[in-house]
């Protein structure tokens, strides 16, 4: 399977997206610096989903509903739309895969733009049936960081969290927020922005808008052991920081839209 990659190349850096799963793979910064985090031999095979980048989770985040984990369109060809100088638009729409698990017709519209601010992701979700759907769902995405252990996301200090690495017990953030082994944290009602601080002098600054909620994971080294598509020691290389809207799940009329965004700042 070869599905195209879609590239963009620019003053501000470079990005590509994969038409499997609409998937953003890789950001590149005009200094060469890869701000996302995938493994170093992608395992790309028909209805897996891939690892790294930006996967799109839509219509169910993680396992809370009935459908596959994530989603149906992360696994499944996007199409390119439009392309410009500073932006890339896919899209996908209901079909018969698609409705043999969640009967509802659909389209998602995702742009990725690169500029002067850094790279942002926004997704369209279209219901183009005759009855309302709900739906929850993320850009799941794949920060590359030198050593998650002195990483530091501020920002969420004071909020309170389902904990999915510890039963989804409900806890608070006492400080920044820090990682030393795994970490699955759901941030209902989280605050815009975040900074992530890499520990080197440098950080990226993490808006949302849309979405409601943010979730931090990173798998830690016992997660990461039994994972066949990254090397075991990789979970140091990178920290999810995702736009997700997890806890509630958003409406959307008949004949309706709604948008989420993610924009992703180097500082």
């Amino acid at each position: 399977m070869t599905p195209d990659t879609h590239t963009l190349h620019n003053a501000f850096g470079t990005v590509s997206v994969s038409e499997y799963g609409g998937q953003v793979l890789s950001w590149r910064t005009a200094d060469g610096r890869e701000r996302l985090y995938t493994p170093p031999n992608p395992i790309l095979q028909p209805g897996r989903a891939l690892r790294g980048g930006v996967p799109v989770c839509f219509p169910q985040f993680s396992g809370r509903g009935s459908l596959p984990k994530h989603g149906l369109v992360r696994t499944l060809p996007w199409r390119l739309r439009a392309r410009t100088e500073s932006a890339l638009i896919l899209a996908i729409g209901d079909d018969d895969t698609t409705r043999a698990l969640w009967p509802h017709a659909f389209e998602l519209v995702q742009t990725v733009v690169l500029d002067a601010g850094g790279l942002s992701i926004a997704l369209d979700v279209g219901n183009r049936g005759e009855a309302p759907f709900a739906f929850t769902g993320a850009l799941h995405t794949y920060l590359r960081v030198p050593e998650v252990t002195a990483c530091a996301v501020h920002g969420l200090q004071g909020r309170e969290y389902e904990d999915a690495a510890d039963g989804s017990a409900f806890k608070r953030l006492d400080g920044a927020l820090r990682v030393t082994d795994e970490v699955d944290r759901v941030f209902a009602g989280a605050p815009s922005p975040l900074r992530l601080d890499y520990g080197d002098g440098t950080a990226l600054d993490i808006a949302q808008g849309g979405f409601a909620d943010t979730v931090v994971w990173c798998p830690g080294p016992q997660l990461a052991a039994a994972f066949t598509d990254m090397p075991a020691d990789d979970w140091r290389r990178m920290l999810c920081v995702e736009a997700a809207s997890a806890v509630v799940p958003v409406a959307v009329p008949a004949g309706g839209h709604w948008q989420g965004w993610q924009r992703l700042s180097p500082v």
